[in-house]
């Protein structure tokens, strides 16, 4: 009589990573499996180009696992998985990159860039710290950072629409200043009554403007924030005496991509503010809302 012989499947875990577009990493990447039933580790350097097989690991009642995976060019992302009691168990995890590793920004050039920016930029001749400059030497002229943080909240406020089926994006009609996390704009004092009327249907809420400083001459008027999750418009009005309207448009990120992505590190710009491209990764990968730029990493 023949012995015993287990007909169980190896214990296999079948992972996938990838960034926000669905691409493989490509890159060697540091893999750390710690069981958390038993005293167990596994540790795995490969490159993620393709399905990554790995063995030796412990199956249910015993295959709860917290997995850390260490890309050089992207987010250091940990979330934990149960294993199967055999076979394979399948994981795709995804990564936004690391904007402290992103080698080139690939911009659209002026002429493929909205219409509506187009116009915008046009008009804008007075951009505080971009004088004399409108329309493509005033989008040409700006820095990564700025332009990143300008091509962001447009795909936003383009997305946006208000009670009377208008986007955000159509009201606006000259840029005042741009920074790498919000712009501040000329608008009519329609766009404020519309934002307020939007309350009533659950697009705007009203929000704190205490962080939200008024422009020389102007006073504050009124902020409202979309109910999104993660990465939400906020609109912060101001008025002056002669009853021009200006508004600070920034998409808070609120540490939003920590828990979208279920990141283990916590990295935050030298000044405190929400990197754009930490907001270009929630756009993409979330809202899937393209500003359409890319990068190299």
């Amino acid at each position: 009589m023949k012995g015993n012989k287990s007909t169980s499947e190896p214990i296999v875990l079948s992972l996938e990573l990838k960034d926000i577009y669905g691409a493989f990493l490509k890159e060697n990447v540091n893999i750390v499996l710690h069981n958390q039933n038993i005293t167990h580790v596994v540790r795995v350097t490969v490159k993620a180009s393709t399905k990554i097989n790995i063995k030796g690991l412990k199956g249910a009642p015993q295959g709860l696992y917290k997995i850390d995976v260490d890309p050089p060019s992207y987010r250091y992302v940990s979330q934990f998985i149960n294993m199967q009691a055999s076979g394979t168990t399948e994981l795709k995890m995804t990564f936004p990159i690391n904007p402290y590793k992103v080698k080139n920004v690939f911009f659209p050039k002026f002429d493929l860039i909205e219409p509506g920016l187009q116009q915008i930029l046009m008009s804008s001749g007075n951009v505080s710290g971009f004088e004399n400059k409108s329309g493509k030497e005033l989008y040409d002229a700006l820095d990564d950072i700025r332009r990143a943080g300008l091509l962001n909240v447009i795909a936003k406020i383009r997305a946006t629409l208000l009670t009377n089926k208008r986007t955000v994006l159509s009201y606006i009609q000259e840029l005042h200043e741009i920074r790498g996390d919000r712009f501040f704009a000329f608008v009519p004092g329609e766009l404020r009554e519309e934002t307020k009327n939007s309350v009533a249907e659950g697009l705007f809420n009203p929000a704190p403007d205490i962080l939200h400083h008024p422009p020389q001459g102007f006073t504050r008027a009124g902020s409202f924030k979309t109910p999104d999750r993660y990465g939400n418009l906020q609109l912060s009005f101001f008025r002056n005496d002669a009853g021009d309207y200006m508004v600070d448009i920034d998409i808070d990120d609120a540490n939003g991509i920590e828990h979208i992505f279920q990141l283990a590190d916590n990295l935050t710009s030298p000044s405190g503010q929400t990197h754009p491209y930490n907001i270009h990764q929630i756009l993409v990968g979330y809202q899937h809302n393209d500003p359409g730029y890319s990068f190299q990493v």
